[in-house]
């Protein structure tokens, strides 16, 4: 079965052509991808702070690590990172990137990756410019995660010139959805195990209602 019959026996058989329709709202056609400039100034497009260096940290349940800004805005993309770990696929070496130091970027959103408050999860198989990278389930997966962090972290393949390995944090510091939503999941990471990564099922029909509703909502 080669890789194009494979895509649309995945979809069809699954029973998830609506969530292929819920991964595109928002979404403008794919355009050819913007010429490369300099990021000029102290901040990145999302407001925070450009970093000369950032902090590793490990990914739970892999073996990976990515450098990120410390405090709310690690734990927030490290909690899309596990998910992709445990619901999507499992991460591997060379899969996950964060902060850099080049100032060198296509489109506005990669200068975050500057502040270490953007990641990367699979750059080469899905580029910048490119749409319709997931399967409809994965798409499912990737929905229920940013209506869990209800609008704290934003996703690229929603973007005009969409990137769907792309995940950055919304706000600029400080932002009370920002503090609450990196609260709740601290929460869960010090309790006793039985929600957030690793203990969701994204499949649940209130879930999936709820992840519909909250794509529909962002996209108007």
């Amino acid at each position: 079965m080669n890789e194009l019959t494979r895509r649309h026996f995945v979809g069809a058989a699954a029973g998830f052509a609506g969530a292929a329709a819920i991964g595109s709202l928002g979404a403008a056609p794919a355009s050819a991808a913007p010429r490369r400039t300099d990021w000029a100034g102290s901040r990145s497009a999302n407001g925070w702070e450009i970093l000369p260096e950032a902090k590793s940290y490990r990914i739970e349940g892999s073996d990976q690590s990515v450098h990120l800004a410390g405090g709310t805005a690690a734990t927030l993309l490290l909690y899309v990172a596990r998910r992709f770990h445990y619901e999507i696929d499992q991460l591997r070496d060379g899969d996950v990137r964060g902060h850099r130091t080049s100032r060198r970027v296509q489109d506005p959103h990669e200068s975050n990756y500057l502040s270490g408050t953007a990641l990367e999860i699979r750059p080469q198989a899905y580029p910048l410019g490119a749409k319709d990278g997931f399967y409809p389930r994965e798409l499912v997966v990737v929905r229920d995660i940013l209506a869990e962090l209800d609008g704290a972290v934003v996703w690229g393949g929603d973007f005009a010139t969409p990137k769907e390995s792309h995940f950055e944090v919304a706000h600029k510091p400080g932002h009370p959805k920002v503090k609450g939503v990196a609260r709740k999941i601290d929460g869960w990471n010090s309790g006793p195990g039985n929600e957030g990564a690793g203990a969701t099922d994204a499949f649940d029909p209130a879930r999936r209602r709820r992840a519909t509703s909250f794509a529909r909502r962002m996209a108007s």
